[in-house]
C-alpha cells in the first residue's frame, strides 16, 4: 500500500497529526493497535482538559471525542487493531499485522506518534517479595474507570505525578483508604493544582523525600516500609517505618516508546527523538510528536505538537516544504531540564517548551544570550512555552549551535 502519510499511533498526538495531514491535502493513513481511537484518554475520566485547544473545560473521553470527529471529517484512513512490527528505514517501509494478515506500507512521510509507557517495579530495584497488589498507575486508573474494579482497600502511592496524584483521589473515593502518597524529591511531581485538589482537599498526607525500601507479603501485598531520604536520594535507615497496606500504586515516570525507530537521533535529557521546529527527525521522512518525544503535563499541547507533525509531514510527503537554511541546534544551559524542539527551524515559527529541573522562583530564560521571557515561578510539572519568532530565529542564522538557559533572578 502506498500513502502519502502514515501515522502511527491513535492518542492525541496521532488523531491531531493525521487530521492535520489530511486536511494539509496528503493521503493519509492512521494505525492503531487498539480497537479504539483515543489512548489513555478514555480512562481519564476527570475534567481538566481541552482549556487550550477548545476553550472548554472537558473530560478525557469528551476531548478523545471531539478529535475522533476532527479525524473522521478529514478524510483520513483509519485502521484499528493494527500492531506495527517493523519499520524499514532504508526501504521506507512500514510492516504491520492485523486481524486481516501482514500488511506492507510505503509512505512518503511517517508520522511517529506511539506515546510513552509507565516505569514498572522491575525498574525501581525494591527489595523484597513480589506478591500481588503492586500496580502501575495506568492500569489500576483503567481497572476502576474502564472495569469498575477496585484494586485494594487500602493503598499507599509510590510517586507524585498527575497520574498517581488523580488516582489518590479516585481510590479515595471509591472507598479505598490512601495511607500516603510518596515522594522521593523535596517537591511534587504533579501539576500543582493536582496536589491540591486530590490530595490536600481530601486529606491525603503527601511525604516529600519519602520512598519504599521494601515489600512484605507472600501471595498478596500486606504492607511496605518506607524511609526518608537524604540530598542524594538514599534511604536513611533509622527513618523506616512499616506501612500496612494490600496495594502499592506506582506513578514513577514515563518512557517515550521508540524501540521500533532505533535509527532516529534521541535527545539524552528527552529519551526521546530529537525533532526540529516542524516534529521532523534526522531522518528526513520520520517525524515525531506527542509524548514520545519528551513527556508533556497537558494533553493540549500533546496534540498541538501532533498538529505541527502532520502538517509538516504532508507539505514534505508533497513536495512543498522549503527549507530556508539548516538547523540551528539548541543545547542545555543552566536549569534547563526538557525542551522540544531540539533545534530551530529558519523560517519556521516555533513554539518553545520547555522544563526546569527544581521550583524556580522569578527567572528569565535566554537563547544564545537573548532573553526571551521572563516568569514569575517555575515548576519542574509545569512546562514553560515560549513563542519564539521569525526575527530572532534569523538573526541566530549563522549559529550552529545556541545555548538555552534559565537563569533565577
Amino acid at each position: 500500500m502506498n500513502v502519502d502519510v502514515l501515522v502511527i499511533g491513535g492518542g492525541a498526538a496521532g488523531m491531531a497529526a493525521a487530521t492535520a495531514a489530511a486536511q494539509a491535502g496528503a493521503r493519509t493513513q492512521l494505525l492503531e493497535r487498539s480497537l479504539r481511537l483515543g489512548g489513555v484518554l478514555d480512562q481519564c475520566i476527570h475534567p481538566g482538559f481541552g482549556l487550550h485547544r477548545y476553550n472548554a473545560e472537558l473530560t478525557g473521553p469528551e476531548f478523545a471525542h471531539r478529535q475522533r470527529e476532527e479525524l473522521y471529517a478529514s478524510g483520513a484512513q483509519v485502521c484499528l487493531g493494527t500492531e506495527v512490527i517493523g519499520v524499514d528505514a532504508r526501504a521506507r517501509q512500514v510492516r504491520s499485522v492485523s486481524p486481516q494478515g501482514v500488511h506492507t506500507i510505503a509512505p512518503k512521510a511517517l508520522v511517529w506518534a506511539a506515546g510513552a509507557r509507565e516505569r514498572p517495579l522491575g525498574a525501581l530495584q525494591v527489595p523484597g517479595s513480589r506478591p500481588s497488589g503492586v500496580y502501575v498507575a495506568g492500569l489500576a486508573q483503567r481497572m476502576v474507570n474502564i472495569h469498575g474494579l477496585l484494586p485494594g482497600r487500602r493503598a499507599v502511592v509510590l510517586g507524585s505525578g498527575d497520574i498517581g496524584l488523580i488516582m489518590a483521589r479516585r481510590l479515595h473515593l471509591e472507598g479505598t483508604e490512601v495511607a500516603a502518597v510518596l515522594e522521593l524529591k523535596p517537591f511534587a511531581g504533579g501539576l500543582l493544582r493536582n496536589v491540591v485538589q486530590c490530595l490536600d482537599d481530601f486529606g491525603i498526607p503527601l511525604l516529600l523525600e519519602h520512598t519504599v525500601i521494601a515489600l512484605h507479603g507472600r501471595r498478596r501485598l500486606e504492607g511496605v516500609t518506607v524511609a526518608a531520604v537524604d540530598g542524594s536520594g538514599r534511604p536513611r535507615p533509622e527513618t523506616q517505618a512499616f506501612i500496612e497496606a494490600d496495594t502499592l500504586i506506582l506513578s514513577v515516570g514515563l518512557i517515550p516508546e521508540t524501540e521500533l525507530v532505533p535509527f532516529v537521533e534521541r535527545d539524552p535529557g528527552n529519551r526521546g527523538p530529537a525533532v526540529n521546529a516542524r516534529m521532523q527527525t534526522d531522518c528526513p521522512w520520520v517525524f515525531a510528536a506527542g509524548n514520545c518525544t519528551v513527556i508533556y503535563d497537558l494533553v493540549d499541547t500533546v496534540a498541538a505538537s501532533g498538529a505541527v507533525a502532520g502538517e509538516q509531514a504532508a507539505h514534505f510527503a508533497l513536495g512543498r516544504m522549503q527549507g530556508l537554511g539548516p538547523d540551528i541546534r539548541l543545547s542545555r544551559g543552566e536549569n534547563v531540564a526538557h525542551m522540544v524542539p531540539t533545534s530551530l527551524s529558519p523560517g519556521v515559527p516555533t513554539r518553545l517548551s520547555l522544563r526546569v529541573p527544581q521550583p524556580l522562583g522569578r527567572a528569565r530564560v535566554l537563547l544564545a544570550g537573548r532573553e526571551i521571557a521572563r516568569r514569575p515561578g517555575l515548576r519542574p510539572s509545569e512546562m514553560l512555552e515560549i513563542t519564539i519568532s521569525h526575527e530572532l530565529i534569523a538573526q541566530l542564522d549563522s549559529c550552529p549551535e545556541a545555548k538555552l538557559e534559565v537563569i533565577p533572578l
